[in-house]
């Protein structure tokens, strides 16, 4: 079966992590054989027999047991199925954590390859919706208060220029963050000197990985660093998502998730409509967070090496990867299936009787009076039609600086919401566009 077909969480299910152990020992004899390190017919003998399959896992279970080391147990039946000859060139040179953390950074980067994959088509779904939504006429909300009109595509194309940049990033850390490890026991390469280098290189070419600069087993800022990443693409994927959960409220009824024939929302509440996609994708995004501490923690290890930030790290990372699949998936169906109210939109920007058009009406006025004296008359206007309940229309037409230099057609025209959408059609085409262009960069 591919990576894809396995799943996330089964890539770190126990036969799957001791299959790429097996994977990285194979790849070290292979590298070793070609520097003329151990033979080839020892390479080739320990690269057949390297698949669980071949392995009894009774026999490593039992190992484990009593050892209680991760990894010795699969070098003994690997050793055992190769043959004495061969057998003895299994581990040459290396430690246990170069092949653990090795093997799990290998891991790692084929999760990644299925996240970016399923990043691309997050961007073609959110193109379509930047799309059919950039006209659709809303209010821009700051401080949940009405600020400006706005479209939802607008709303669409700042989400994609996000994903586009958290997609930079995960592209731009590739070379730091799947490396191959082989500095032996201390980092030192004292077994195998400039050799041992040199393996290491062939190693990453074997595994389509970059070669670690520095092979310290206290080093973890690379790991922590793919775990930040992914934090932040939860961050965003958190903002995503509330914004659904909040705009499917009765009060806004701007947007709702999809809902299936038979989904019930509550046992007591029989009309209840939950934005359930919604809130798994904030719970989750709120999982990934609390694992960067845990990250931070990890690289505070002692002296050359120290086996507790190794639990830290491979804690976080395990479940950030796995997590991260679900939200991105969860992304997928959210946004596939969302539906849009955009004659609710438009209702709702005439809430406010006009008022969300205050700025319109103050640059219009200050062409004649200045900005700050416009300001101050617009503001006494916009006031008195919340305080006193009055039409902003009316109240407006009660500044003498107003109706010396407006027509009420003329404030009547501007206070239409949809005279003042600024770029908002522009930035939705735009990133649309970008999001179709990465999504094929992606594959």
């Amino acid at each position: 079966m591919t990576d894809k077909q396995i799943g996330i969480r089964d890539m770190f299910a126990e036969r799957n992590i001791y299959q790429v152990y097996l994977d990285v020992e194979a790849a070290l004899a292979r590298a070793q054989a070609q520097l003329g390190v151990i033979p080839q017919s020892a390479a080739d003998k320990i690269s057949s027999s390297a698949q669980i399959d071949l392995l009894d896992i009774d026999a490593i279970h039992e190992g484990l047991r009593i050892s209680g080391h991760p990894l010795v147990p699969i070098i003994w039946e690997l050793d055992r199925v190769c043959g004495e000859e061969a057998g003895g060139y299994i581990h040459w040179g290396a430690t246990t954590q170069n092949i653990t953390q090795t093997a799990k950074l290998l891991v790692v980067k084929r999760c990644h390859d299925i996240f970016l994959g399923n990043l691309g088509k997050l961007l073609n779904i959110l193109a379509d919706l930047a799309e059919k939504s950039k006209d659709y006429a809303m209010p821009g909300r700051t401080h949940g208060q009405h600020a400006v009109p706005m479209t939802f595509g607008h709303k669409v194309a700042v989400w994609i220029d996000e994903i586009l940049r958290h997609i930079d990033r995960l592209k731009g850390c590739e070379e730091r963050v799947f490396v191959t490890m082989l500095g032996g026991g201390a980092g030192t390469l004292a077994s195998v000197g400039m050799e041992g280098l040199h393996t290491q290189e062939l190693m990453a070419k074997e595994l389509n990985m970059t070669s670690m600069p520095m092979p310290s087993r206290t080093t973890q800022d690379h790991q922590a660093e793919y775990v930040t990443i992914l934090a932040l693409f939860a961050s965003t994927s958190t903002k995503m998502a509330r914004e659904i959960y909040t705009l499917m409220k009765q009060e806004y009824g701007e947007a709702e998730e999809r809902i299936t024939e038979g989904q019930v929302g509550s046992s007591t509440m029989p009309q209840k409509r939950n934005p359930k996609r919604s809130q798994r994708i904030i719970a989750n995004a709120a999982k990934i967070r609390v694992f960067v501490p845990l990250a931070f923690e990890s690289m505070q290890e002692e002296h050359e090496a120290d086996a507790s930030g190794d639990q830290m790290i491979n804690a976080a990372i395990d479940e950030v990867c796995v997590i991260t699949n679900e939200i991105i998936l969860g992304l997928i169906d959210l946004f596939d299936g969302v539906n849009l109210y955009p004659e609710r939109m438009r209702r709702n920007l005439d809430l406010s009787g006009g008022l969300i058009m205050s700025e319109q009406i103050m640059l219009e006025l200050g062409k004649e009076i200045g900005r700050q004296r416009a300001h101050d008359v617009v503001y006494d206007a916009a006031q008195k039609s919340v305080n006193e309940g009055r039409s902003f229309l009316d109240t407006l037409a009660e500044e003498e600086d107003v109706v010396a230099r407006l027509s009420k057609d003329q404030i009547a025209e501007l206070l239409d919401p949809e005279n003042y959408m600024g770029l908002c059609s522009y930035f939705a085409e735009t990133f649309a566009a970008r999001a179709r262009d990465r999504a094929k960069e992606l594959g």
